[in-house]
């Protein structure tokens, strides 16, 4: 591992100031970055840890307004009553870590933001992965795990286990940076790079995340993962679904797939399919087919596709109460 510095800042403001100078990076948990840093895959010049910032831990219901401080742990989300009373969904997208070590130390700003898992990434060939010629490395070699909804040369997939989720709920980012405050969606967070320069999430430097917010009353949510194995792995594809109206009759439906895409994919053909509609198991399978009529999967991903519509399928079963 490279040396690198280490600051420990006890504010928002002294943190941001840190942040803003070139090579710094924030330390979160550091389940991810640490990894990264001894793999010199990532090379920072000093790290800034956020657990000791003020303000940035914490969860608070109010109403139906459900609010996460971005350095709470994702054991701790999970084992608020309250939140997962609320939001039911919530305990489905953290069960999916099924590490408990994972849980104890990882925050919910550090999934949120975590680097993606792709190997040429974490190989050191950069998130396009372009060979010397300009190809794509993915394109052309073993791209079983990666998007069949890939944006440019973007083709790695977004790892986050409670992305999906938020945006399907249409949470709100709340971001601090040199200039204040400012709120972005959760979707919003997110970018597929166009250049080599360029990372997979929207912060400028000196920006940090401290939470974010989501209006939990009135809707139904569910959240269904795809594995291999149950334990320690990582979902193959996944599918949030938010459901707003009473009954068999859906107002209105919003469907994410997670590792899918280089962002979180919002499959706005199905929700728009299923708004204001009966949730039949014929619309239920029209929807997951909708979910996917744009997917361009590559040589060794195809059978992502059919898991897509398996993921959006038992989701929507989940949210609505239905046997699928």
């Amino acid at each position: 591992m490279r040396p690198f510095g280490y600051a420990a800042p006890a504010t928002v403001e002294q943190a941001v100031g840190l942040l803003a100078a070139e090579g710094s990076e924030a330390l979160a948990g550091g389940t991810d970055l640490l990894s990264l840093l001894k793999d010199d895959v990532e090379r920072v010049d000093r790290l800034v840890a956020l657990r000791g910032v003020a303000g940035l831990s914490g969860i608070e219901l109010d109403g139906g307004m459900l609010r996460i401080g971005a350095m709470t742990t994702l054991q701790e989300l999970r084992d608020h009553d309250g939140a997962i009373a609320a939001l039911p969904a919530l305990a489905m997208a953290i069960d999916g870590v099924a590490s408990p070590q994972l849980r104890e130390m990882g925050t919910v700003g550090g999934d949120l933001l975590q680097r993606p898992r792709c190997w040429y990434y974490r190989r050191g060939f950069g998130l396009l992965a372009l060979a010397a010629d300009g190809r794509s490395m993915v394109a052309e070699g073993d791209n079983r795990y990666h998007a069949i909804f890939p944006t440019g040369q973007a083709r790695f997939v977004n790892p986050s286990s409670l992305a999906p989720l938020l945006v399907a709920l249409g949470a709100e980012a709340v971001v601090h940076g040199p200039a204040g405050e400012r709120r972005l969606p959760v979707e919003a967070l997110y970018q597929a790079p166009q250049t080599a320069e360029e990372r997979e999430n929207t912060l400028a430097p000196g920006e940090l995340l401290a939470g974010v917010e989501a209006n939990v009353d009135g809707s139904r949510s569910a959240v269904y993962e795809v594995r291999q194995r149950r334990s320690l792995d990582w979902p193959l594809m996944a599918a949030a679904v938010t459901l707003t109206g009473s009954g068999p009759r859906a107002e209105k439906a919003r469907i994410v797939l997670g590792h899918a895409a280089p962002t979180p994919h919002v499959a706005a053909a199905a929700g728009d399919l299923l708004s204001g509609q009966e949730l039949t198991p014929e619309t239920v399978a029209a929807a997951a087919d909708a979910a996917v009529e744009d997917a361009r999967p590559m040589s060794g991903n195809r059978y992502k596709v059919q898991l897509a519509r398996t993921a959006v399928r038992r989701a929507l079963g989940q949210a609505a109460g239905m046997e699928i």
